[in-house]
């Protein structure tokens, strides 16, 4: 059974302010993925010694990877990134759409790269949206749009995932569920998924979305205290099948 796994990793400095590459990779090891989605990875920062965190997991967990950065600074960068170890292709990534008249705001991206498994080509979006409720909405708007999940090459299967900033009350979600299911959701037992903060986890602001085609047979949050400590959200793993 498949296993997809959404996680931001603090660039991978966890809440015991430790800046630790290898203790990410190895969290994430333990839940033996076969796709990884993750958010707020340094590549080439001095802030994390210039190291490229999303090869380095992906070294780590002999895996291909695709990287976004968000944004630049000359040599620095800073975003996003899909790691599997199936055969697998990038179909895009981009910047999502922000509030130019507001300063300050940290631009976005997203990631889509097509994953085989079993045969199936399985489309897989990663994401990381704003902190500002407008700024939210714009980004899920452009991502249920066109461009994203209504993209002639965006046929089911597909799943969405990433660190929304949004729980299930927001706009955000509402946009988002008029194109896919909640993980969640369609889930046959439910079990605990707040993913944030890692320590005391009582938010749901990471989310696993699914098309057709895709069934959710598990969904949940690990809570060992490798993944209360590796970073301040906790993994979101997902088993699913395809149709």
């Amino acid at each position: 059974m498949p296993r997809i796994v959404t996680y931001n990793v603090h660039r991978c400095v966890g809440t015991d302010r430790r800046l630790d590459v290898a203790r990410i990779a190895d969290a994430l090891g333990r839940l033996a993925p076969d796709i990884v989605a993750l958010q707020e990875l340094d590549v080439g920062r001095r802030r994390t010694n210039h190291v490229d965190q999303a090869h380095e997991i992906a070294e780590r967990l002999e895996m291909a990877h695709h990287f976004h950065p968000a944004f630049r600074v000359e040599e620095e960068l800073y975003g996003d990134a899909i790691l599997t170890a199936c055969p697998e292709r990038l179909v895009k990534a981009a910047a999502l759409p922000g509030l130019p008249r507001v300063r300050g705001l940290e631009p976005r991206g997203a990631v889509w790269v097509e994953v085989t498994i079993g045969g199936r080509a399985l489309q897989v979006i990663n994401t990381h949206l704003g902190l500002v409720p407008r700024e939210q909405q714009v980004q899920a708007a452009e991502l249920a749009g066109p461009a994203w999940l209504q993209h002639p090459d965006c046929r089911a299967p597909t799943i969405l995932l990433g660190d929304f900033n949004a729980t299930a009350s927001s706009i955000v979600y509402r946009t988002l569920t008029r194109q896919l299911q909640p993980a969640r959701r369609l889930a046959p037992v439910r079990q605990p998924s707040s993913t944030f903060p890692s320590a005391l986890p009582v938010l749901r602001i990471d989310h696993v979305f699914v098309g057709e085609g895709v069934v959710v047979r598990d969904v949940f949050a690990p809570y060992d205290p490798i993944f209360r400590a590796a970073s301040d959200h906790l993994p979101l793993v997902m088993d699913f099948d395809l149709l």
